[in-house]
């Protein structure tokens, strides 16, 4: 009889222990995301009354879900209007990664190849420009030199596409096609412009078309000053320490395929989810769009279509960063880990790869880099460019 009692008891026992432990691991897993949570807000206020940056919007994904999204500061100065994970920011360069799916889905449904050369799109091309390729272009080995270096356009004023590309095409050539590494926003609108040349639609369209759409990124779209746009925050400069209005910048230029977007930190994550998806693109699409571009000497350069390829303690890295018009964004993609972060900023400052990895490492501590890596150029002065900094363009794999 005492054996018929005790059994019963004794699962019972088990039922109520194994209750308790996860209650306690739900509690101590509630607990370890609030702490985060202080960590990182705490984190990025410090950085904003550093800094005096308007505004910072983040979103942190975890395998495919958001775990946290949250604005700060201020959206627009004037209005007061607080940020929200709702505001709209521009994308800069970060838009380089949606362009280059674009000519991945073209190359996959056999409408050209990665290895076309670049004049069987566009005609009447230099003849220095014989050998470039569209791969070339996607990764930043064509030789084109950056046209944002060259002061070849005022960008107060209205250009025609042809008038951008006859500008392009008298930039000399910085190398042979694959010989280096060289950040190329002109490279970039070529793709544009190779785009709308096979498909006979603008990217923009093809973008809600092919993209956003499909994944209901609802508030991404092309650029558009004139358009009513909800949720839109105001772009800054400093200019010796103050805070200004963003340059004006011509339509001409907020329609390019190097990096002219609106979104925000809610329709990005979604963006990033569909990466572990075939959606999109496939896996082997997406593998090969992650794989570092090999040079002509057989070398290879961390970045490829579209994204930089590295790591931090050994745990794989893909990302990107974009500045344009007072705007900064980033996307850090921690795949290993099914972790990203997204940060989102209204002012042209520095350190936004910085932000992004520190968060990183604030939500997992195995991601916390051993010191910061701070971006140089263009994102470290008050200026304008779709590029997010410029790179080591010496620095390559054997």
């Amino acid at each position: 009889m005492s054996k018929l009692v005790s059994a019963p008891i004794a699962l019972l026992s088990n039922f109520l222990r194994n209750v308790v432990l996860r209650i306690l691991l739900i509690i101590c897993f509630i607990f370890s995301s609030i702490v985060h949570a202080d960590d990182i807000d705490t984190y990025v206020n410090s950085v904003i009354k550093k800094n005096k940056i308007p505004s910072i919007t983040i979103a942190i994904v975890k395998d495919g879900q958001i775990v946290k999204s949250q604005g700060y500061g201020l959206a627009n100065v004037e209005l007061n209007t607080p940020a929200t994970p709702n505001t709209i920011y521009q994308s800069g360069s970060v838009g380089k990664q949606f362009t280059a799916t674009l000519i991945m889905q073209l190359v996959k449904e056999g409408k050209l190849s990665l290895d076309d050369k670049i004049s069987k799109y566009l005609k009447n091309t230099p003849a220095s420009w014989k050998n470039i390729t569209i791969r070339h272009l996607l990764t930043h080995t064509s030789g084109i030199r950056e046209y944002y270096d060259l002061n070849i356009f005022n960008y107060r004023l209205d250009y025609s596409d042809a008038e951008i590309l006859s500008k392009i095409e008298k930039i000399p050539m910085e190398f042979k096609p694959g010989d280096q590494w060289s950040y190329s926003n002109s490279g970039y609108i070529l793709l544009g412009f190779i785009i709308q040349k096979v498909t006979g639609k603008f990217y923009g369209e093809l973008l809600q078309d092919r993209i956003f759409k499909p994944l209901e990124m609802n508030t991404a779209r092309i650029i558009s000053d004139e358009d009513i746009v909800l949720n839109r925050a105001a772009g800054y400069k400093f200019v010796k320490g103050q805070l200004k209005n963003q340059d004006y910048v011509s339509p001409s230029f907020n329609r390019t395929a190097d990096g002219c977007l609106y979104f925000t930190a809610l329709d990005f994550a979604k963006w990033d989810a569909s990466l572990y998806t075939d959606k999109i693109l496939s896996q082997d699409d997406l593998k090969l769009m992650w794989t570092p571009v090999k040079l002509n000497n057989g070398k290879t350069y961390p970045y490829g279509f579209g994204w930089f390829i590295g790591e931090v303690n050994n745990h794989k890295l893909i990302e990107h960063g974009g500045s344009w018009q007072g705007f900064l964004a980033y996307i850090a993609r921690y795949v290993d880990d099914k972790t990203t972060v997204i940060v989102l900023i209204n002012a042209d400052t520095k350190g936004i790869k910085d932000i992004a990895h520190h968060i990183a490492g604030l939500y997992n501590p195995a991601l916390m880099p051993s010191s910061p890596s701070s971006f140089k150029g263009a994102l470290m002065t008050p200026t304008n460019c779709h590029a997010c900094g410029s790179y080591d363009t010496t620095k390559s794999n054997s």
